[in-house]
């Protein structure tokens, strides 16, 4: 500041915070200021900023632990995409161990969809309560078919093959390896010699015996000595591998969701999943405010009760969220035409902007307990971060994942580019099942209610992406990403970043379409974005 005889003075460095309170109000908006629609119209992520924090402590101290249904907890708020050219055993399977889960489609046969839901479930075991058995009298050639078949060879050898019955010996890939004569009877090969532990043993205690006992497999028996079930040491090895794993905390088993539709039909499909094990039932509808959706959600709480957890939607309103929470759905899915391969909006004229659509009904739904999943639209971190800002839980990606190497499909090459197919459940070609991901003729026009039109209208599109590699980098690269945002913005863990946002400490500023231009690649003659290694 200048004075009257022209000496500049200025104020002392060390009351900078304390004049800072000087100032009317804080830099940027609030969230509840940049979500007025009245005002800003309706936003999607591009358009605003989150405005930086302070930091004192490193992005490793971030944790993303969040619910993905009141009653279900996960340690990354990752979740894939019920879609055909994204989610099935593997990427299920995968999504699961690096702490996300994984939503496995239904355009296939109930009978497809429960195989998948049951592989994912028997990837990873806790006691393994319905172990494969055979007798002394089968052969090393049973052994080999059950590894083609199963993908495990380790086998139980019990006097009538079966559980509950005297255990005589196991057989591993070690008693046959060599092995040429597939006739040759069990009881000549297996090994007798056995390391086991007695029924109520606890889970970490038969851990601990078999890390001692450098044994494949840890057999349980009752005090007959007949088997009850059984431990694994490749799952012990997960356990280290994958210290984030989404587990059910009763099984521990993985984590696995599955897709259904609102048909009569889709009531025999869910009984086939649950006997399956399914832990989440996801209400696949385009538009899930409707009595179709209600009433599969009161059948499925008045069957199954606590035992099955219900994500419902896709909705974008609060009056469309009250519904369904009060029908007594778990969680809600947010999202009308934001994906990259969904064309709602510009065909039916209805949705709703991403951004305010999941602060809108996030808002609503966090009165009653009930997480939302920001479903569409994500196309790198700062969206992902966008979107838990605003009050999302976890987030949806279908295209995001779509090409990585889990994804369902194969590859092709096109003008030197390595590509996979990704199509909407929208598309004609979804409806219509073109192409390999399934050999049954089901139901992606259950989705939108045009199963039983002459004249199919298209919600989406479909098209190729490119090669991802591997979700087991690529998802971790997300994780640790998100944590540099967190640690950016100041929170160390999405509790305290909802409520920095909620308290108006976290400020939002919004960008016009010249800042959004600034904000990504731009000048340069060529460049290589490489995103991680």
């Amino acid at each position: 500041m200048v004075h009257d005889n022209g000496v500049q003075t200025y104020l002392d460095p060390k009351d900078a915070m304390q004049h800072l309170a000087e100032y009317n109000k804080a830099d940027g908006l609030s969230v509840e200021e940049i979500m007025d629609s009245r005002v800003n119209g309706g936003l999607t992520y591009n358009d605003f900023l989150i405005l930086p924090g302070y930091i004192d402590f490193p992005a490793s101290e971030v944790t993303l632990e969040t619910k993905i249904t009141k009653n279900i907890s996960i340690k990354t708020p990752f979740i894939s995409s019920p879609m055909d050219t994204v989610t099935e055993t593997e990427m299920a399977v995968n999504m699961a161990l690096l702490g996300g889960v994984g939503v496995i489609h239904n355009n296939c046969s109930p009978e497809e969809q429960a195989e998948m839901v049951r592989k994912v479930k028997k990837f990873e075991n806790g006691f393994i309560t319905d172990p494969v058995c055979l007798t002394p009298n089968h052969t090393v050639g049973d052994i080999h078919m059950i590894k083609a078949r199963l993908g495990y060879s380790g086998i139980p050898i019990t006097a009538s093959g079966k559980l509950y019955s005297i255990l005589l010996g196991i057989v591993t890939a070690r008693d046959i390896q060599f092995h040429e004569d597939h006739t040759t009877l069990l009881k000549d090969v297996m090994t007798t010699d056995l390391v086991i532990a007695q029924e109520g043993v606890t889970l970490e205690e038969a851990n601990q015996i078999l890390r001692s006992s450098k044994r494949g497999k840890l057999p349980i028996v009752n005090a007959r000595g007949e088997l009850v079930s059984l431990l694994a040491r490749s799952d012990l090895l997960k356990n280290i591998n994958f210290p984030l794993a989404s587990k059910s905390p009763r099984s521990k088993q993985l984590i696995c969701a599955a897709a259904i539709g609102t048909r009569a039909e889709d009531k025999t499909r869910l009984q086939k999943l649950v006997d399956a094990g399914l832990d989440i039932v996801v209400l696949d509808s385009s538009q899930g405010n409707s009595s179709y959706q209600i009433e599969m959600i009161q059948y499925i709480k008045k069957t199954y009760g606590n035992k099955l957890d219900v994500i419902a939607g896709n909705i974008v309103t609060r009056e469309q969220a009250a519904r369904l929470i009060e029908a007594g759905a778990d969680a809600l899915r947010v999202g009308m035409g934001s994906g990259s391969i969904c064309i709602t909006q510009e065909v039916m004229a209805v949705g709703r902007p991403q951004g305010t659509a999941v602060y809108m009904v996030s808002q609503f739904a966090k009165k009653f307990g009930i997480p939302v999943i920001a479903d569409g639209g994500i196309q790198n971190i700062g969206h992902i971060t966008k979107a838990l800002a605003l009050g999302a839980s976890t987030v949806m990606m279908g295209g995001l994942l779509a090409g990585t190497a889990e994804s369902p499909g194969e590859y092709f090459y096109h003008e030197g580019q390595r590509l996979k197919k990704y199509r909407g459940m929208g598309s004609l070609d979804a409806m219509e099942r073109s192409g390999n991901f399934c050999s049954a003729t089901l139901p992606a026009a259950n989705r939108y209610f045009s199963d039983r039109d002459v004249i199919k209208v298209a919600q989406g599109v479909a098209g190729a992406v490119v090669d991802k590699g591997s979700i087991r980098k690529f998802v971790p690269y997300l994780l640790t990403g998100l944590q540099h945002a967190l640690q950016d913005i100041g929170a160390k863990n999405l509790d305290h970043l909802k409520e920095n946002v909620e308290s108006g400490k976290v400020r939002f500023e919004l960008r016009t379409a010249a800042a959004q231009v600034e904000g990504g690649v731009h000048g340069l003659y060529s460049y290589e974005k490489r995103l991680y290694s």
